[in-house]
């Protein structure tokens, strides 16, 4: 059975509530429970998890290898900063699509470089909570058609 990690950065814990004009109204537990429901009916197996940290996503991504097909990284305001979660990637070598519930091209200009992009198969953003089952649909997409 495939397996997909869904891994959310920075202050993505505090959906629902923060900015809801940006973001919405939907809580993490709605993203993660919608996600394992999407999951279950597609018959992938679905783990979440989330960090403030930034190492703690690093070491979420070196530990994905050999135990998850693939990523979805919501990594908030990393995607804009981290060259750490940039050679995580590149350094596990698994697929990850990387997700923004905003559409980052249409806010601030210090949104729109991500160093997620370059090693990423592809990106979601702009379709709020929606965009994590898009997100989950291109990853298992790219894994079928690759294997």
């Amino acid at each position: 059975m495939l397996s997909v990690l869904i891994l959310n950065g920075p202050n993505l814990n505090l959906l629902g509530t923060r900015q809801p004009e940006i973001y919405g109204h939907t809580t993490l537990a709605d993203v993660e429970a919608m996600c394992a429901a999407h999951g279950q009916a597609k018959g992938f197996e679905v783990t979440c998890a989330q960090s403030n940290h930034e190492g703690a996503l690093v070491d979420a991504i070196h530990a994905a290898k050999g135990t998850h097909d693939g990523i979805v990284l919501n990594a908030g305001a990393y995607t804009h900063s981290s060259i750490a979660l940039h050679d995580a990637i590149a350094g596990t070598e698994l697929p990850v699509v990387e997700l923004h519930l905003s559409n980052i091209h249409a806010r601030e200009a210090f949104r729109h470089h991500s160093f997620i992009a370059p090693v990423a198969v592809g990106m979601i953003c702009g379709f709020g909570a929606a965009g994590y089952t898009l997100a989950l649909d291109a990853l298992l997409g790219h894994l079928e058609d690759t294997s």
